[in-house]
């Protein structure tokens, strides 16, 4: 480095104690910055994961495969819907008075719950039917893949599907009973409505159907509207994760540990914490110390001279006596401990009259290339303090 880039006291930045507070209230702020983001992820992939689970058929949902928009058309056609997102509010809302019964797949609740819920209504809609839930409401029907991709008409003696119109079927039935079937498509029937005089059940692959994105095409809309509007009042059952009657018999990991691996772990996460506030605290300044040994000054000049003079760094020689001299001429000038070397200079020039280019030449800009550069720069320099000093205080330097 040379004495172009230095400067005397703070003139081109700020205290390294300044600096180095600087440093570490940044590296907080990054931190706490990063915890904001990471937390702020977190939180958006928990929403999209909350709403991908209850995106498909749910009644609230105005995403693609959500079925709000069959819920508004019931509603635009004076049939109260209510959204249960448990099965005894559900039993509660479909044994107020006769109501259609919406029943999606319901993996968590066991075959007495599937049962007790459905009798509670006077009509069921299986809108996504699944072996299970088809051997329980629908005995005799069975799932038999998927439709051959094509528009069908229904092809039954049903009022709801003949006003209704052709379909095009995704997921498609068979049954051995006396079930009315409709819409013939592929090895099975799009739509089976079991009537025992008492309850009507029918299964439908309501995630073709009856999602907001399809519901417009074709005769969807008018199906849906045909199946659930039957009664004045609409249970949509959409059940809650937590929603269930099913005991696991599996202990969970909490079960399986003792009783004090939750506390231990609560300790050694603080104790972590403790560590890194400790062994990340910002030291601050050095405490100066009395050494063992009393080193004149003389003799540390004297051996790193040798290391120039070995190293035959002329440069690096001459910026020390730069240094020396513009500290001496900064204290002569009365420009203070803030002042810059291109101040200095600057200063010096003007005080003595010079030109300010052979000055910053002498304190700045000329670089020995030898030892005898460097002894003429060394003159140069003790002729300009000498030059300074005896136009700012010629008493005390007069002979």
């Amino acid at each position: 480095m040379t004495v172009a880039a230095a400067s005397v006291g703070t003139a081109d930045g700020p205290a390294p104690e300044t600096r180095s507070r600087r440093r570490g209230a940044l590296g907080w702020i990054v931190i706490a910055v990063v915890i904001l983001l990471v937390g702020g992820v977190g939180a958006a992939l928990a929403g999209l994961s909350q709403w991908a689970a209850r995106g498909v058929l749910d009644p609230e949902s105005a995403g693609p495969d959500g079925a709000r928009a069959l819920v508004e058309v019931l509603r635009e056609h004076g049939v109260e819907v209510v959204v249960a997102r448990d099965r005894s509010s559900a039993r509660d809302a479909a044994l107020a008075r006769d109501a259609t019964l919406v029943l999606p797949d319901t993996p968590a609740l066991s075959d007495g719950a599937v049962r007790d819920l459905a009798a509670a209504a006077a009509d069921v809609v299986l809108i996504d039917p699944r072996s299970r839930t088809l051997r329980l409401l629908l005995p005799g029907a069975r799932a038999a893949g998927f439709g051959a991709g094509e528009r069908v008409q229904p092809r039954c003696d049903l009022g709801d599907a003949e006003r209704a119109g052709a379909v095009l079927p995704g997921a498609v039935f068979a049954t051995t009973s006396d079930d009315v079937t409709c819409y013939p498509s592929g090895d099975g029937w799009g739509l089976v409505v079991s009537d025992d005089g008492t309850r009507r059940v029918s299964a439908v692959d309501g995630r073709t159907l009856f999602v907001n994105e399809s519901l417009a095409e074709n005769g969807n809309a008018a199906l849906g509207i045909n199946l659930l509007g039957r009664h004045p009042i609409v249970v949509w059952y959409a059940p809650a994760p937590g929603d269930t009657d099913l005991t696991s018999g599996d202990p969970s990991l909490g079960e399986l540990t003792p009783p004090w691996v939750s506390p231990m772990i609560v300790l050694l996460l603080v104790s972590a914490v403790a560590a890194g506030v400790w062994r990340g605290r910002r030291f601050g300044p050095l405490v100066p110390e009395r050494l063992p040994v009393t080193v004149r000054v003389s003799e540390t000049t004297e051996g790193r001279a040798r290391l120039y003079a070995r190293s035959r760094d002329a440069v690096h020689a001459a910026d020390q006596l730069r240094l020396s001299a513009l500290v001496r001429l900064a204290r002569i000038l009365g420009l203070g401990p803030a002042a810059g070397a291109d101040e200095i200079a600057d200063a010096a020039a003007g005080r003595l009259g010079w030109d300010r280019g052979a000055v910053r030449g002498i304190l700045i800009d000329d670089l020995p290339r030898n030892d005898a550069q460097l002894v003429a720069l060394r003159d140069r320099l003790r002729h300009l303090e000498e030059a300074v000093a005896q136009t700012v205080r010629p008493e005390r330097n007069a002979p």
